[in-house]
């Protein structure tokens, strides 16, 4: 059974497909690919059907990563078929649970940063770089990469918790 990750910004640009093609590419180097589907949404919709920002893109290949895109609206009939949704900030987290339509919908809501042992308490949130330069958007890359071995470490024991 596929485990599903979803991933969630504001516009759906930025951070959240940057986090989106980390985590992807964690999960293909675990070898678990067949077993783990990640994907990325926005709270707003205001740039869907658009690619990343180019920042985004600029920042995703430079280090490695691929940086395909278009953005999409998050929306509450997917809650069902997703086991983790991911927010990028408190702002996304409190928009996402106002959303959920179920207790069991809320709970499967994380911040992504509670995945990094070394964020502190109360530095959860991934700033927004869309107002920033590139060091902004180099910075949100590093926090997403810190927080992808803690996420993954998490979805394979829910994996392994899953298997008779």
């Amino acid at each position: 059974m596929t485990y599903r990750v979803c991933f969630v910004c504001t516009g759906n640009i930025c951070r959240s497909p940057m986090a989106e093609h980390v985590f992807r590419r964690r999960v293909e180097e675990a070898g678990l690919g067949g077993l783990v589907e990640v994907d990325s949404a926005g709270t707003g919709g205001w740039h869907e059907g658009d690619g990343a920002d180019p920042r985004t893109v600029a920042v995703l290949d430079g280090n490695g990563y691929t940086s395909a895109h278009t953005a999409r609206r998050f929306r509450p009939s997917w809650f069902p078929a997703l086991d983790l949704v991911i927010a990028l900030d408190e702002g996304h987290l409190r928009e996402l649970t106002r959303l959920a339509r179920t207790p069991e919908e809320a709970a499967r809501i994380r911040l992504l940063r509670s995945y990094d042992p070394a964020a502190g308490a109360g530095l959860l949130d991934v700033p927004d770089p869309y107002y920033g330069d590139h060091e902004d958007f180099e910075e949100c890359l590093e926090m997403v990469e810190a927080a992808s071995e803690g996420l993954l470490a998490a979805v394979r024991a829910e994996l392994e918790e899953r298997t008779p």
